[in-house]
């Protein structure tokens, strides 16, 4: 955790204050010869995203003034925690009320830097004196869960293989007297996940099943899966050069569900949580599973295989059918699974899939409210018809190109079936440029609003 938060409201602080630019001349007007003249010489035009350092008459820091549109969320002050000067700074009254908690949220998440690799170098000394409306804890909590979700995605795969990913659960489940258990190599096997092992087989590292409990047992069952590929080479159908370049990032949808368990943890909410991961390296050997191949998955279920570099929705199949083995009265998968859905919406907006329309409509107002975005696509079943065999009851790759999100949805919901309240997200969990609190690099995306969802259903 960043630490530049401070929790005692009563420290001396310098001001920060939101400037619209409409309303610029009235504050001149106001402002000492002084301020006016270092206004003018600034340039400053209260631009959203801008700032100016405003001095007093005798040159020290005054007051930040900070350029904002008419919308102000949680993103306006993320700049600012790590560019102002060392100090103490805290937000005025010409801020929204409503939204001092996502900017202070902002703020912390402005400091994030992944720097494992990099000597050490200077940190962020401007600190923010949080308001006392503020739930420090909930602040805390949502910044405590994307940190984990950006340190696990920017780490190199050398450092991020099955086994990492199970000491990095290991750990979480422990810091909160939660439960872990795996299952390891050919143990997958033995226990009949037969498709998670064929797909991490071929890896000098051995592939596994990892699972998380945490909660009272009485409480309402939430299960979250998360496609855990630690590196995707594309196995025999190989990925070209380019294609493998970010391809540690597709154990992304692991570390969303990890994160989203750190803040339901921490926060206590009352749910009997439990978290599966299948987590493998997709590689490439004598031993690797082959284009052509029949595989029978753990609920019976034959898979032709069209395409090896289309396995995460290979390894989840096997998950998802132990999740609704325990009847969970919400399950929540979450994959990098398809570029279709980042052609269809781009990198920052994930898509979205469900069976029950009013659980997607939600979850849709809690991303609206948190400005965190996400945009439903439909589950067509007419284009089940392209994830049809001659040989076995499914392909995990539909011919054709067309709809890709859609089949790969489609092709998890055939595990999942009728009767369980399902949500799936296909993420990017990657910022392809660099944004004030949101650093090029690996990204927890929806996960405010998943949160905020969970809160409104189990804590109501």
């Amino acid at each position: 955790m960043h630490p530049h938060l401070i929790e005692t409201p009563n420290t001396p602080a310098i001001a920060i204050s939101a400037v619209h630019a409409s309303a610029l001349p009235a504050l001149a007007s106001e402002a000492s010869a002084v301020q006016r003249n270092w206004l003018a010489s600034c340039g400053f035009t209260a631009e959203p995203g801008s700032h100016c350092l405003l001095p007093d008459t005798a040159g020290r820091l005054a007051r930040v003034l900070v350029g904002v549109a008419e919308s102000i969320d949680l993103w306006a002050c993320a700049g600012l925690s790590d560019t102002l000067p060392a100090g103490a700074y805290q937000l005025d009254e010409s801020w929204p009320a409503e939204r001092l908690r996502d900017l202070s949220l902002g703020w912390l998440l402005g400091q994030y830097r992944f720097r494992r690799y990099r000597s050490a170098g200077a940190t962020a000394q401007a600190r923010l004196v949080a308001d006392p409306g503020c739930d420090l804890d909930w602040i805390k909590a949502v910044a405590a869960g994307i940190f984990r979700t950006r340190d696990l995605v920017n780490t190199p795969a050398a450092d991020m293989m099955p086994q990492h990913l199970a000491e990095n659960m290991k750990q979480l489940a422990a810091s909160h007297n939660g439960e872990f258990c795996e299952i390891v190599g050919t143990d997958l096997l033995h226990q009949n996940y037969p498709v998670i092992h064929a797909v991490g087989r071929a890896s000098a590292h051995a592939p596994r099943l990892l699972d998380l409990r945490w909660g009272e047992l009485d409480a309402p069952r939430l299960t979250l899966v998360g496609k855990g590929v630690c590196f995707d080479s594309g196995g025999l159908d190989l990925k070209p050069a380019s294609g493998m370049r970010l391809m540690k990032k597709d154990m992304g949808g692991a570390a969303h569900v990890l994160g989203l368990a750190e803040m339901i943890m921490r926060s206590g909410l009352p749910v009997r949580l439990r978290v599966l991961v299948p987590a493998v390296e997709n590689a490439v050997s004598g031993d690797a599973f082959r284009p052509g191949d029949v595989l029978t998955s753990r609920s019976g279920t034959t898979i032709e295989i069209d395409n090896t570099d289309a396995e995460g929705r290979l390894v989840l199949c096997d998950a998802l059918s132990e999740a609704i083995s325990e009847e969970p009265e919400l399950l929540i998968d979450m994959a990098t699974l398809t570029g279709a859905a980042r052609v269809a919406l781009g990198p920052d907006v994930p898509a979205i899939f469900a069976n029950r329309p009013a659980t997607a409509q939600a979850l849709q107002q809690c991303a609206d409210t948190n400005k965190d975005p996400l945009w439903p696509l439909p589950l067509h079943t007419p284009y089940k018809r392209w994830l049809k065999s001659d040989l076995a009851d499914l392909v995990n790759s539909a011919s054709g190109g067309y709809g890709g999100a859609i089949t790969a949805a489609l092709f998890l919901q055939d595990f999942v079936g009728d009767q369980r309240d399902w949500l799936h997200m296909d993420v990017m969990a990657w910022n392809t440029e660099q944004l004030p609190g949101r650093p090029r690099g690996g990204e927890a995306m929806a996960l405010r609003a998943f949160f905020s969802y969970l809160q409104q259903r189990f804590a109501a």
